[in-house]
């Protein structure tokens, strides 16, 4: 340890009074009679160390891009503790490393002062971006929207908007006031369109609970008329599809109160049908039998035997009168059938035995057979002659005539 007479920067006198060597001579910076020399020297380096622990600190606190507004107050401060400190060291070096620190703040002032201006400019262009986007939504036809996504996507753009204005740069007032109002009048405007809507729909459910009860009371006005009721039921139903919407849980209750009744209405018809089935199953069998007759019309050729045997079976078959619901298309189809393939032997006939049209065919076949005849001369004659060019420039046209005269007949 070094004794109070060697140490650089104090000594202890024999009161314990304690001074500081500075440049400019000792002064006294306190007094420890109550220990020895050394441990009073100890005492004030301690307070010393600490001094510039601080002085450290902040020079770090500098190197880590510390506000400077921080660190000047900080400078200033240390400086002036420094100046009047009662330790001992070399006080003179911390008060270099703080004046030095006063040097960087200057430099760090104006790049810190750029770097907040480039923040501003980014925080006003992305709270700018955040009403731009409830702008958007605002604009958008009200009568398109899908109001639970415009409702949270609103709510989306409120949390941001709050989350930035917490942790973003304060924005001068000026700016803030302009942007806030406007967030505020398109937001205001979205609930103006959301309420509207849905009053529009209040009286548009309304509407539709009005027309839908009316039409629960007329069906269950038609279950007593049983099966006669399942037209009416029917244009019943479709007034309903036409009737709107009344929200769900009415449409629900209506829908199992309509759908009753028509249950009830079905039923009885299908108990009508159920026995018209079973009264006319012999028919069907009858039927049936009569299709067996009739299909080999499909392959006669006879017009006359065809039409006189289908008239013989469509009179019978009128005579059975109703099938069974359910096969009521399939045989009146196979019916049809045979009816087309009979009127097509008689379309046939008429059109080949037409008078008018067979007498143009038997003018035009006496055309055909008069220039197949002096064609044949012809080439009879250019034969003899030797001139076999001829010949089958006539021969070529005698042949196309004959093809014609084939098809007349």
């Amino acid at each position: 340890m070094i004794s109070s007479d060697q140490h650089p920067w104090g000594r202890v006198d024999e009161t314990g009074t304690v001074y500081l060597r500075e440049a400019s001579g000792e002064r006294v910076v306190g007094q420890y009679p109550d220990g020895t020399p050394e441990e009073a020297l100890a005492y004030f380096e301690r307070k010393y160390t600490d001094l510039a622990g601080q002085v450290t600190l902040l020079e770090q606190r500098v190197k880590r891009g510390a506000s400077a507004a921080d660190v000047s107050k900080a400078v200033s401060t240390l400086s002036g503790a420094i100046e009047t400190a009662n330790a001992i060291g070399d006080l003179a070096a911390l008060k270099k490393r703080v004046d030095a620190l006063t040097v960087v703040v200057s430099s760090l002032t104006e790049k810190q002062q750029v770097e907040a201006k480039a923040q501003l400019s980014e925080a006003i262009v992305e709270r700018t971006t955040i009403v731009e986007e409830v702008e958007a939504l605002a604009a958008e036809d009200p009568a398109k929207a899908q109001w639970k996504q415009v409702t949270a996507r609103l709510d989306e753009l409120f949390a941001r908007w709050q989350k930035h204005q917490q942790d973003g740069p304060r924005l001068p007032r000026t700016e803030a006031g302009e942007l806030w109002k406007r967030f505020r009048d398109a937001r205001t405007t979205i609930e103006g369109h959301r309420k509207a809507f849905f009053a529009d729909l209040d009286n548009a459910h309304r509407d539709a609970r009005t027309k839908k009860q009316q039409l629960v009371e007329r069906a269950e006005a038609l279950i007593p008329k049983g099966a006669d009721g399942v037209n009416a039921y029917r244009d019943l139903l479709t007034e309903w599809k036409n009737a709107g919407r009344a929200g769900k849980r009415v449409d629900d209750q209506l829908w199992d109160k309509f759908k009753a009744a028509g249950d009830a209405i079905y039923a009885a018809r299908s108990e009508v049908v159920a026995k018209d089935d079973e009264e006319f199953a012999e028919n069907l069998t009858k039927k049936l039998a009569l299709l067996d007759e009739a299909e080999p019309l499909l392959t006669e050729k006879d017009r006359t035997v065809a039409r006189d045997k289908l008239t013989s079976i469509q009179r019978r078959w009128d005579e059975i009168g109703k099938v069974p619901r359910d096969n009521v298309k399939t045989v009146d189809d196979r019916l049809r059938r045979v009816e087309a393939a009979v009127r097509k032997l008689d379309e046939d006939f008429w059109q080949k035995n037409n008078p008018e049209k067979k007498a143009r065919a038997e003018g035009l076949a006496g055309q055909l057979t008069d220039a197949i005849a002096k064609l044949q001369l012809e080439i009879d004659a250019a034969s003899a002659a030797g001139d076999a060019v001829k010949v089958a420039e006539l021969q070529e046209a005698l042949d196309a005539r004959k093809i014609w005269l084939d098809a007349l007949n």
